[in-house]
């Protein structure tokens, strides 16, 4: 199998001087006027039936920078404001490819503070960062080492809402290669009781991660309910320690998710999941707490970007599929299946546990897709007359 060298990107945080956190904060501010004032030129010019491209924005900024209303952009280095028009075209070519919605403003509170240099914003010298417009390199914790030899890319400088400033560099990473190929494949029966459920009969237990940070949550949300509103001193510290509940359960569910996920692509050459509609499922108010703790979605971004590195395949299961009801052992389709039904007799006298059969099916229709061959659909059709499954193409970069 050819390969190709992976663009991955390494996050670190790092605690800057005043001074340091003076620069990037300006940064943040003049990279979202020029964004907000790109995109209202490019609204407008779109009702005029006019067009506008990058280069337009662009020429529009070196314009923007000489009027004296906006002559502050010329205290910022210009590299994150000509990435941030590049980041605008790139918004309205995914829009124009009905991949995405229009383009939206960028609000001061609630959109992420972030910079993006590349190599002219920047110097990496031994092991030593340092951005434009910065006399001293930046106090990195550097938790994982980068790959030898390789010096990155592009550096985005971020700030999270609990405070937290991150630094994450893009690069080439040699040592991401497919993993010896394994006749193993598993299906993965995602729920709430259990985080997940293999094929195996293996059941992955559910941390529950926000339940268990509950009390501190309502606490710290009561608190920040209390102070007045506006933008006082009081009020932002008790945001931010709303923030860092939030940041605490994040990143300890963003780090299951990853160890699990790591764990099934070296395990298995196949894995067979179900395609969920998580947006539309959260509409259901009894549940979306737990769902969205469950963060089903994010487990199969991580599960498909991670067996395209490493050369496994992940296939989806069309949500239609009613692999709860399908008995494994006879194929016999049972009428009613009620989520309170854990386990249940099948007619030919086999006894599924709910889950476990669920995975079982899936793992069928995924081998009998792997049979057809990559991106053929099988024949078996739910009694709605739709595929089974269909074959899951990784559209996220690395």
């Amino acid at each position: 199998m050819a390969t190709t060298c992976v663009k991955r990107a390494f996050k670190y945080r790092f605690d800057p001087t005043d001074a340091q956190a003076a620069e990037p904060s300006r940064t943040f501010g003049c990279v979202r006027k020029v964004y907000n004032l790109a995109l209202a030129a490019r609204t407008e010019a779109w009702a005029r039936q006019e067009r506008v491209n990058y280069n337009a924005t662009s020429a529009m900024l070196t314009a923007w920078k000489k009027s004296e209303e906006l002559a502050y952009l010329n205290d910022v280095s210009s590299v994150p404001l000509q990435q941030c028009l590049r980041h605008l075209q790139t918004a309205f070519t995914n829009f124009f490819g009905k991949r995405a919605k229009y383009p939206r403003f960028k609000s001061r509170k609630k959109s992420r503070k972030s910079a993006e240099y590349t190599t002219s914003g920047f110097r990496f010298r031994d092991g030593r960062l340092t951005l434009a417009k910065m006399a001293e390199p930046l106090d990195i914790v550097w938790s994982r080492p980068l790959p030898e030899g390789v010096s990155p890319s592009t550096v985005t400088v971020s700030q999270d809402a609990a405070g937290r400033w991150f630094v994450s560099l893009l690069c080439d990473d040699p040592s991401v290669k497919p993993l010896p190929a394994t006749g193993a494949a598993v299906g993965v029966d995602v729920g709430l009781d259990h985080l997940l459920t293999l094929s195996t009969g293996e059941k992955i237990a559910n941390p529950r991660h926000e339940r268990r940070d509950r009390t501190r949550l309502a606490r710290a949300q009561r608190n920040l309910a209390k102070k007045a509103k506006g933008d006082g001193a009081n009020r932002r510290k008790a945001r931010r320690k709303v923030a860092k509940v939030h940041a605490r359960i994040a990143d300890r569910r963003r780090d299951g998710l990853h160890k699990l996920t790591t764990r099934l692509v070296r395990e298995n050459q196949t894995i067979v999941i179900e395609d969920l509609t998580v947006r539309n499922m959260v509409k259901n108010h009894t549940l979306a707490r737990a769902i969205s703790d469950a963060a089903w979605a994010e487990f199969r971004s991580l599960l498909e970007y991670k067996a395209t590195w490493y050369g496994r395949e992940v296939i989806a299961a069309d949500r239609f599929f009613p692999s709860s009801r399908l008995c494994s052992a006879c194929g016999a389709l049972a009428e009613r299946m009620p989520l309170s039904v854990r386990t249940w007799t099948c007619d030919c006298g086999v006894t599924h546990d709910r889950d476990v059969n669920a995975a079982k099916n899936l793992l069928a229709a995924g081998l009998a897709v792997s049979v057809c061959g990559a991106g053929v659909r099988p024949q078996r059709s739910t009694p709605g007359g739709r595929s089974a499954m269909k074959q899951k193409h990784p559209r996220r970069e690395p």
